[in-house]
């Protein structure tokens, strides 16, 4: 408190009557204006295309000619989703958060429903999915990303 009433204090100085704003004047006020950042640049915000061409080049690296085997799923499951994040993070988006969420089942032919329920702000947060199939199992990879305030 001492020093920022010094900085105050020194905001102006007087010279033949004339009241001339200092540098200490702009810094102070400039030091006044807040500096947090609630929602991203333009630039800085993730965008759904990259996420996809992340979660594509990722799935089909891992799974193409590869045939469904009970005992790898989980395995395989964890290395893609973790995969994907941190090639997510490569994009060096500042103050984003991603999840990944990574499903492979056996192509049996029958029909699989996934849904998905958020609560975030439609403005910064995003979220992509890909899906890979070939004769003996499916994979759909979803990322979300989050913008934390």
């Amino acid at each position: 408190p001492a020093a920022l009433s010094t900085v105050i204090g020194l905001g102006r100085k007087e010279e033949e009557g004339e009241s001339v704003p200092t540098a200490a004047a702009t810094m102070s006020a400039a030091s006044k204006t807040p500096t947090y950042q609630i929602r991203p640049e333009y630039r800085q915000r993730i965008s759904v295309n990259e996420m996809k061409v992340v979660i594509k080049s990722v799935v089909k690296e891992e799974l193409e000619g590869k045939t469904y085997q009970t005992e790898s799923v989980q395995d395989q499951t964890t290395a893609i989703a973790d995969k994907i994040r941190n090639r997510l993070r490569d994009l060096q988006k500042p103050r984003y958060k991603f999840f990944v969420q990574v499903v492979i089942g056996e192509q049996r032919g029958e029909g699989v429903r996934m849904g998905c329920r958020t609560f975030w702000d439609a403005d910064t947060d995003a979220y992509a999915s890909e899906t890979y199939v070939n004769d003996s199992l499916f994979c759909v990879a979803t990322a979300y990303g989050v913008y934390l305030y």
